[in-house]
């Protein structure tokens, strides 16, 4: 009965999602390529702004209701469109490609569950916690640690999951969307639909993103790959519209909003396309016009409200609440003393110039190619490619972000973490795909202006210079797509290698012994729990299994050991609820056989006490 009732909910969203796609591209005659991204960040936003005013579930009621109502106005047109024979559908060749890429993609995130530590430290268990509660966390969430994190991305995961079901693989199903509609709307840069070619560059030059995306795969809730290709999608909107400011404006708008509260540096990344849109402006005729000026600045202001409605949230409602990078101040106080300092920089430096690094081997590959690209199109093709400018504000922006990244070790980060670089090569991962993104994005746009004959100039069949050039055109085509489609098999694989070994990772052994519990009104389980196992890959000194064990029991007092000590066996396990064993040993079984009378196994023990004696009684889940 509960699948049935998600099946048609989950129908329900879909046709909700179409309904608002199809009034857009009927109000706002934007091309389809944006028309996604537009609507699912317009739909994140809205949602996010009902949960700071208490009205989550609420605001997303009316959401989908809205969405319906739209579809039915939309198909009591059509209807009518088609009994005058008016009414058209119809797929190009490069939407049913990339809708099959996706479909395949998607469908494998659909059996894929969570793995990775930050999913259970932050990004999954605040989405479990907004859908247990239909709230956003407040200063009494204990099982959320880091509470200045955004709510971006987690106000639209929670309205896919409020609908469709609340299992991992959905929630990673509502970021995928996310992420491909951006990659189509990257796709909205060319402006020529008949040259394929240009579609299967893109192809092939986005596709090389993901190698650079292998320590935040999509196979988990991190952020850090969602915040430089919503930049890219901006930046790509900005560009088709360039003659049509306000229209850019308008679709930029939820997309630079969304982005400032992704994660607290995705004001960085959203900086970067409303610099761009404010560039466009003043070096287009536009610029005396004071209407396109007046919808630029509202636009940069628009924008910057959730980010600074977040900002608020923390100054008030979380006043007092100590959080993860409070900022130079807070760090100040608590200090890091030059030699540590001193560490870090020289560690970092040393980072950032790694050539055996993915980041960095990213950064070279693709410089050493735009300039090679740029001398043979000068010397060649006898070109002026923008790709050299672009180059060089890439540059720029990569130099300014990598000392943004120095100055959070230094002044934000805590010391145990700052000293080791934590999280580096993954930071490093979000400009590099914006780097190389960046200058794809304008490669594409000078092949395109390097044809010979624009589309609409002569017949198609007479588009090309010779018929030697038709035929390199082809086989261009062919190489890319070939190139493409191997980067792709690629990620399909390690993505289905995931897959297949999730029965060998952590959370499927502690989901095996507590099961994933969800509570009626979001009340946490306040029992303490004691988990047992091993530590290998340092899974319990880094805290690991006890993020694991809080997300799937609903309980923030969940504490880890990898060994007993007979003599303070008694007063360990008096001051718990229940033991937990995720693992056992030869030593641990005997100790529980000597003292309880257990033959240990994995599962869950309820602890209780009578006087002085500790007694262990195993349960179910």
């Amino acid at each position: 009965m509960l699948f049935l009732l998600q099946l048609v909910m989950g129908i329900l969203l879909i046709i909700s999602m179409i309904g608002y796609m199809q009034f857009v591209r009927k109000v706002m005659s934007i091309r389809w390529e944006f028309i996604p991204i537009f609507v699912f960040s317009a739909i994140a936003c809205i949602v996010y702004f009902a949960g700071l005013a208490g009205q989550l579930f609420t605001g997303s009621i009316v959401v989908l209701v809205t969405g319906l109502l739209l579809f039915r106005g939309r198909v009591i047109q059509a209807l009518y469109q088609s009994k005058r024979g008016t009414w058209s559908f119809s797929f190009s060749l490069f939407q049913l490609s990339f809708l099959s890429v996706v479909f395949v993609f998607l469908l494998i995130l659909f059996h894929t569950e969570l793995t990775h530590y930050d999913n259970f430290s932050h990004w999954a268990i605040v989405v479990k916690e907004m859908l247990s509660t239909n709230a956003f966390p407040t200063p009494n969430s204990d099982l959320i640690e880091f509470k200045n994190y955004p709510l971006g991305t987690s106000s639209f995961i929670y309205y896919i999951c409020r609908f469709m079901g609340h299992a991992e693989p959905i929630m990673l199903l509502a970021q995928g969307l996310l992420i491909f509609s951006c990659f189509y709307a990257m796709f909205g840069i060319v402006s020529e639909k008949k040259r394929f070619l240009l579609y299967a560059f893109l192809g092939l030059g986005l596709s090389t993103l993901s190698f650079f995306n292998l320590t935040i795969r999509i196979t988990n809730l991190l952020v850090d790959f969602l915040l430089p290709i919503y930049a890219l999608a901006i930046v790509a909107a900005i560009y088709q519209y360039r003659q049509d400011l306000k229209r850019a404006c308008i679709i930029i708008l939820p997309l630079a909003g969304l982005l400032t509260i992704i994660k607290s540096t995705g004001i960085i990344f959203a900086a970067v396309g409303l610099i761009f849109l404010v560039y466009i402006w003043l070096t287009n005729k536009q610029r005396a016009n004071w209407k396109i000026g007046l919808a630029v600045l509202g636009t940069i202001a628009g924008a910057l409200l959730p980010y600074f409605s977040w900002s608020w949230r923390m100054a008030t409602v979380f006043h007092g609440v100590n959080n993860k990078f409070e900022g130079a101040a807070a760090a100040l106080k608590s200090g890091k003393t030059a030699e540590q300092k001193w560490e870090i920089l020289v560690l970092f430096l040393k980072s950032s110039v790694d050539i055996t690094s993915r980041p960095v081997l990213g950064i070279v590959i693709f410089e050493v190619a735009a300039i090679a690209a740029s001398i043979v199109a000068y010397v060649v093709l006898k070109k002026k490619w923008n790709l050299w400018k672009v180059l060089i504000a890439l540059n720029v922006v990569v130099v300014l972000y990598y000392a943004g990244i120095l100055a959070l070790y230094l002044f934000s980060m805590p010391v145990d973490e700052a000293v080791r670089l934590a999280g580096f090569e993954r930071y490093a991962s979000s400009i590099v795909v914006l780097f190389a993104g960046g200058l794809v994005l304008c490669a594409a746009v000078d092949i395109e202006r390097t044809f010979h004959y624009r589309i609409g100039e002569v017949p198609d069949y007479q588009s090309f210079k010779t018929v030697q050039t038709k035929k390199h055109y082809q086989q261009g085509i062919i190489a890319c797509m070939a190139l493409a489609a191997t980067t792709l098999l690629s990620e399909y694989n390690g993505m289905i290698s995931i897959t297949k070994t999730y029965d060998k990772t952590l959370p499927y052994e502690v989901h095996k012994v507590t099961g994933d519990r969800w509570y009626t009104g979001g009340k946490e389980d306040r029992n303490k729990y004691l988990f047992y196992g091993s530590d290998r890959d340092q899974q319990v000194t880094s805290y690991y299994m006890q993020y694991v064990g809080r997300y799937f029991l609903y309980a923030p007092n969940v504490d880890g050991i990898v060994l007993f000590y007979e003599d303070n066996m008694d007063n360990l396990l008096s001051n718990y609820d229940y033991l937990v064993v995720i693992e056992t040993d030869l030593n641990a079984k005997m100790l529980l056989k000597k003292h309880y009378g257990v033959d240990m196994q994995k599962g869950i023990y309820k602890i209780t006490r009578s006087g002085d004696k500790i007694m262990l009684t195993l349960t179910s889940v």
